[in-house]
Order: C-alpha cells, then sequence, then structure tokens
C-alpha cells in the first residue's frame, strides 16, 4: 500500500487592490480599483468626480466675461488653450472679428502654454517612470521662464483671464516680442536637456517601450484625441484639419506613433514641443502694431439667441464649448467637451494584462487633468 500524496485543489481568487484617492502615482485626486492575479491587471475600473465643483453650472449663473475664470480652473496646465474656445464660442454668437493683431498674440500664448504644458509632463512623467527626479528639476525650471513671462502679460502665474470676447483684457508688454524670443532659446534648451536624458535612456526604454498599448482602432472607438491618439497613429489635429486663429497661415509637422504606446507618447509630446517653437518663432515674423479689441465693445455682452460648438487642439487633445444663448448677457447652457475625460476611458483597455506598474505608467502617459475630467 502506498501514501501517496494526493494534489490538493485550492481555491483561486483575484484580490482587488485600491489604488487612491490619494495614492501619490495619480494626476489629482483619481481612484482605480485594480483586480489583479499576481502581478497582473485582469481588470481596471476609475473612479472620478473627487474635483466636480459644477464650473459648468457656475458658469449660467454669470455673465460672458465672468464665466472666463472658471475654464482657467478647468484646465489649469493649459488655461490660455481653455480660455480661447470660450471666447471664441461667445465671439461666434455675437458675430464679432476680432482684430489680426490680437489673433496672432492669442497664438503664440496658446503655443507657449503647450510648451508649459508638455513641460510639465516630462517632469512629472519622469518620476512616473522611476528613472530620473532630475526630468522633474529640468522641467520645472524652463517651465518656470515661461510663467515668468505670462506673469510679465497677465499678472498672474496660473489663473490668467486674459482673452476676452474680442481680442485681448490689454496690451502686451513693449517688450513683449524680445521676452518670447528669449523664453523660446531657453525653450529649446530645456528640450535638448531633458530629450538628452530621458529619451534614449535605456531603463527608460525598457520601462515604456511595448506598455500600455492602444491600437488605433481602440483610439478611435474610445473617441480619443489630441497626443493620445496621434501616438496610435492617427494623424489628426484641429489645428490642421479645421484651422481657428491663423494656424492656416503657419507650418508645422503633425507627428505620429507607430505603436500606440507609452513610450510612442512620451516622444511625440517632445516633438510636439518643437513643433510649438516652430509656429510662435513664425508668429512673431507676421505680428504687427494695431488694435487688440475691436472699436467699438459694448460694457455688457448680450449675445442673440442661439447655439455654437468651438473646438480647439489643447495639449491633451479636443477642449470643446457647447454654447446655447437664449438671448442676454449670460449662457443658458455651457458644456464642455473634456478632452481628458475621452481619453481616461481608454485606460481599461491600456492596463489589461499589463503588470501594476505598468498601469501607473499608462496613466502618467496619458498626462490628464482632473479639474478637466470632472469639472
Amino acid at each position: 500500500m502506498t501514501n501517496a500524496l494526493q494534489p490538493s485543489e485550492f481555491e483561486v481568487q483575484d484580490i482587488m487592490i485600491n489604488m487612491g484617492p490619494q495614492h501619490p502615482a495619480t494626476h489629482g485626486v483619481f481612484r482605480m480599483v485594480l483586480q489583479v492575479d499576481g502581478e497582473i491587471v485582469k481588470d481596471l475600473i476609475p473612479h472620478i468626480g473627487y474635483m466636480h465643483r459644477g464650473a459648468e453650472k457656475l458658469s449660467e449663473t454669470m455673465d460672458f466675461r465672468q464665466g472666463i475664470g472658471f475654464m482657467d480652473r478647468t484646465e489649469y496646465l493649459a488655461q490660455f488653450n481653455a480660455e480661447l474656445g470660450y471666447v471664441m464660442a461667445v465671439e461666434k454668437l455675437m458675430d464679432i472679428e476680432v482684430p489680426e493683431r490680437a489673433q496672432w498674440i492669442r497664438m503664440i500664448l496658446c503655443e507657449l502654454n503647450r510648451l508649459s504644458s508638455h513641460f510639465m509632463f516630462t517632469g512629472a512623467f519622469g518620476t512616473d517612470a522611476g528613472v530620473f527626479g532630475t526630468s522633474f528639476t529640468y522641467a520645472f525650471r524652463w517651465r518656470e521662464e515661461i510663467l515668468d513671462l505670462f506673469e510679465e502679460i497677465t499678472g498672474d502665474r496660473l489663473m490668467y483671464a486674459y482673452f476676452r470676447p474680442g481680442g485681448l483684457a490689454w496690451e502686451v508688454t513693449d517688450n513683449f516680442e524680445a521676452r518670447v524670443r528669449q523664453v523660446l532659446e531657453l525653450s529649446k534648451q530645456g528640450i535638448k536637456d531633458i530629450d538628452g536624458l530621458v529619451t534614449n535612456n535605456e531603463i527608460f526604454k525598457a520601462r515604456t517601450q511595448g506598455v500600455g498599448v492602444l491600437t488605433k482602432e481602440q483610439a478611435i472607438d474610445w473617441g480619443t484625441t489630441g497626443p493620445v491618439l496621434r501616438a496610435s497613429g492617427v494623424q489628426m489635429d484641429i489645428r490642421r484639419d479645421e484651422p481657428y486663429l491663423f494656424y492656416d497661415q503657419v507650418e508645422f509637422d503633425i507627428p505620429i506613433g507607430q505603436n500606440g504606446d507609452v513610450y510612442d507618447r512620451w516622444c511625440l509630446r517632445m516633438e510636439e514641443m518643437r513643433q510649438s517653437v516652430r509656429i510662435v518663432e513664425q508668429c512673431l515674423t507676421k505680428l504687427q502694431p494695431g488694435p487688440i479689441q475691436p472699436e467699438r465693445m459694448p460694457r455688457m455682452l448680450r449675445t442673440p439667441p442661439g447655439e455654437v460648438y468651438i473646438r480647439t487642439e489643447a495639449p491633451r487633445g479636443e477642449f470643446g464649448i457647447y454654447m446655447v444663448s437664449k438671448g442676454g448677457n449670460r449662457p443658458h447652457r455651457l458644456k464642455v467637451r473634456s478632452s481628458c475625460f475621452a481619453n481616461l476611458q481608454s485606460l481599461r483597455d491600456m492596463s489589461i494584462g499589463q503588470y501594476v506598474a505598468d498601469a501607473v505608467l499608462a496613466l502618467g502617459s496619458m498626462d490628464i487633468v482632473l479639474c478637466e475630467v470632472d469639472r
């Protein structure tokens, strides 16, 4: 008689992990629940809404100038881009023609804002990848140079409220062109420094290549826009496809990725920074003296009844403003089309089958702003 050991039957159960809402790896206040089998993510459920303040509804209680401040607080890393969509919606309702000089200045500030936003991404994502804390220091050093310029023009470092329906709040500083050129030279150096430090680093490539892949079909199905969509191989950019301001009068390339992974999203933003520098340099050559507001603007803006949808290419993708007016001095309804909200929906597809640590990289590579998601 033998005493052979009989195989035991064990109950196998996946583990649910709460990541957030105060997890240091998240951007803003966000929680995702991971269903894991060992180290492998089997499912991911995002939970949003922790930063909901009712910005859309509050804007309906404010007049058309007061509402601009809520756009700054919605997209707090690309405030000029958020303001632009709002004021363009008002201008379309009122059929206002914006002076040429104001248009060029808007373009310059929006592209510099894209630069400052991408610098923020490169710094934060370097720490997400666990490769270099140095990238954070580098990125903030160069970002500060841009914010110093914004403060000189608007008087504020974050919440600018500088764009107005019809143009700008006031004229730029006398040394505006010289300061912009100075900031561009510093930004070129910053891009070179961060690119040399991170992009071709073997450890960084090992952590990001083939991680968080989003196919072209998935990116389209989820309605993603901006760098997330372009990194998956879709060459869509509203600045080229539906030109606004004077984007049809400048030359720039639209980089795209091949693999749709975390590494492609990094490289694409690095190239977008170079293209923003290129756009601003062209804008400076075309900037001429002139008015920054129409000759006659009423003290209180009142629009006729109507509805409009304006979309612009913000640093994270399509930032849209749907505005309904019943006449009067404030919107009847306001809806913000958040690029981050749509992009965040693809996080599950990026993360399933990956390691837990790679889910953090997938989240970081989207460069989300939670205030824009929750609004």
